[in-house]
């Protein structure tokens, strides 16, 4: 059990729609990657079924959801760049995929919240798809191929989810009843090795595909460190986004100090002590549901400490 789960009790239960606990970050990337296979799957039966050729399959549905390697066939489909990181037709790749994204991504929202996981998995997703174009064209043994090539799943995404979480929590521990534990760094290597072989027979722009995803997730992190977090943007429009259709919104132009309440008593005036109220569990609960329980300040843990005692 987390540090942030200890106080979930003293959290008002507020009347809004999400998808899993608290808006569970990767439980939306579970169930948009079902979605997609599932859609892909019963349209390949029905193509079956009318006794149709899988060639014709990839002709007709599977190029709207594909990245091709030809920049001019992405211009007349740019939508593409976005639905190949969700998509695929391959059983065991997308388990595979779904099995490590639970593993990585399970780690990385307990510690940074529901905020930075998407994010992440989308910035290895556009990274992949960058160096599977431009392996593709810029590498002269791979030109033959930029006519055919396209790329599908969510291992680029995966992949920077994987590093970004080795990174953030380098002394992590799998199965630590096993002498000890493997280090989450081992568990990383792994996965990488195993997905670069299930790539080894095709073109080096897959592999490097998915070397661009894991370069994203370090290059994020490296960032974060510095104060720059790349995921603070995307998380502004999604809420500008959610909130044209929230008649109900926040005005959130105004700066609005955080309220707190200060108890004094006989003290010294500047040794403040804040008051546990109900309010104020809340606000902290929801900036470990944001950010994680590493990101809250001295003060802040003092309180859920004396509101867990109480």
């Amino acid at each position: 059990m987390g540090e942030s789960d200890r106080y979930q009790e003293y959290r008002v239960k507020k009347q809004r729609f999400t998808l899993g606990q608290d808006g569970n970050a990767l439980m939306w990337l579970f169930v948009l990657n079902v979605i997609f296979f599932l859609v892909l799957q019963v349209i390949l039966v029905a193509y079956y079924f009318y006794q149709k050729t899988e060639a014709l399959y990839y002709t007709q549905v599977l190029q709207w959801f594909q990245l091709p390697a030809s920049p001019t066939r992405l211009s007349e489909r740019p939508w593409v760049i976005f639905t190949y990181m969700f998509s695929d037709i391959s059983v065991f790749r997308a388990l595979s995929n779904m099995l490590w994204l639970w593993a990585f991504g399970s780690i990385l929202q307990g510690i940074t919240g529901n905020k930075k996981l998407i994010p992440i998995y989308i910035y290895g997703g556009l990274a992949g798809a960058l160096f599977f174009i431009l392996a593709n064209n810029l590498i002269p043994p791979l030109h033959p191929q930029v006519g055919v090539s396209n790329l599908l799943g969510a291992n680029a995404a995966v992949a920077a989810v994987a590093v970004a979480t080795s990174m953030l929590t380098p002394g992590y521990r799998f199965f630590k009843m096993l002498n000890g534990g493997i280090s989450i760094w081992v568990l990383t290597v792994i996965y990488l090795l195993i997905d670069f072989a299930g790539v080894a027979t095709d073109s080096a722009a897959f592999s490097l595909s998915h070397l661009g995803g894991a370069l994203a997730g370090l290059l994020f992190v490296v960032f974060l460190r510095r104060g720059k977090d790349g995921s603070a943007w995307m998380n502004k429009f999604y809420d500008w986004f959610i909130n044209m259709f929230n008649p109900h919104k926040k005005n959130t132009t105004a700066s609005v100090k955080e309220k707190i309440f200060y108890n004094t008593g006989n003290r010294d005036p500047y040794n403040k002590t804040s008051n546990v109220t109900q309010q104020r569990v809340d606000e902290i609960l929801d900036k470990i549901n944001q950010k994680g329980y590493n990101f809250l300040t001295d003060d802040e843990k003092d309180i859920l400490k004396r509101a867990a005692e109480e």
